[in-house]
């Protein structure tokens, strides 16, 4: 394999036409010069030079080198720049998969302040709930992946080569049509609740319902399923039901004949972000993560 160095040494050697001016050229004595010249050719197995009076004549070998050398340092020091670009984050892709809510709350804000302070990081978004979306990140198919855990759920063992980042506790509120006979209320207790008529979300969230019901004593009766936020809102304004809901949702949608009052006892669901440890040390991923980090913290103040 050819040392870049001497691959850059032999260029002006080729270009000043002696060893003696590229030795001026690069600031190295002669006799280093000499010796890389002499490496090259060892590693290349072939003369790259023969002698011409007092000159230098590029071999066959040495003419087939030199079509090659200057592409081959242009696409180095073009390297060189992109990886300069990125370590100072003038460039750089990160890949975000996340659920719904959290695309359309902490993702707005992230990007917001990435474009203002890190213009060159370009972000791609897509879209699953957990846990596809921390599978997603386990293929390679993104770079962060955010999700979240019900506090009754238990815990799920984080892979040993993710790092779980903790963004914000979401509390979760029930939605009530606004005529609803508790809707005065400033919380609601679940036990209060046994009489109405629910809808359901995502299977992750479907279950903590019927668990959160069970702890309180009885079994919801489930009338509809829907993982699409607004149409749970407009179901619940039709008086189709009620509704369990994170905060994050109501925080982006309010349907004006929904209204949303906090649970007794408190829940909450765990919102974190996930990524590769070793992708932590990549410019780009790491300044993703702590504008994701200040977007929750800033929802968290609110």
């Amino acid at each position: 394999m050819f040392d870049s160095r001497h691959i850059k040494t032999f260029h002006q050697v080729v270009t000043s036409g002696s060893y003696s001016a590229a030795a001026r050229e690069l600031g190295y004595t002669q006799p280093a010069v000499t010796q890389q010249m002499k490496a090259l050719e060892r590693t290349a197995g072939v003369p790259l030079f023969t002698r011409a009076g007092r000159g230098l004549r590029l071999t066959e070998a040495g003419e087939a080198l030199a079509r090659h050398a200057g592409t081959i340092l242009g696409s180095l020091a073009a390297a060189q720049q992109q990886l300069g670009a990125l370590a100072r984050l003038r460039a750089g892709r990160v890949r975000i998969c996340g659920f719904p809510s959290a695309n359309a709350t902490l993702i707005p804000e992230t990007m917001a302040r990435l474009l203002a302070e890190h213009p060159g990081v370009r972000v791609e978004l897509t879209e699953a709930e957990p846990p596809e979306s921390v599978q997603r990140l386990l293929r390679g198919e993104c770079d962060v992946a955010l999700s979240f855990s019900y506090a009754g759920a238990g815990s799920v063992p984080v892979p040993d080569e993710l790092a779980e980042i903790p963004l914000l506790e979401d509390r979760l509120t029930v939605l009530l049509p606004v005529g609803h006979p508790l809707a005065r209320r400033h919380a609601v207790r679940l036990a209060d609740l046994t009489e109405d008529r629910w809808i359901a979300g995502c299977p992750r969230c479907r279950a903590n319902l019927l668990q959160i019901c069970a702890d309180q004593g009885y079994a919801p009766d489930v009338v509809f399923t829907t993982d699409d936020n607004l149409a749970v809102q407009s179901l619940v304004a039709a008086g189709v039901g009620i509704a369990l809901m994170p905060s994050l949702v109501l925080a982006f949608m309010c349907h004006q004949k929904v209204t949303g009052r906090l649970v007794e006892p408190h829940q909450f669901r765990r919102v974190c972000a996930y990524v590769l440890r070793e992708h932590l040390r990549v410019p780009a991923t790491a300044v993703v993560v702590e504008e994701l980090r200040r977007a929750a913290a800033a929802r968290s103040g609110c």
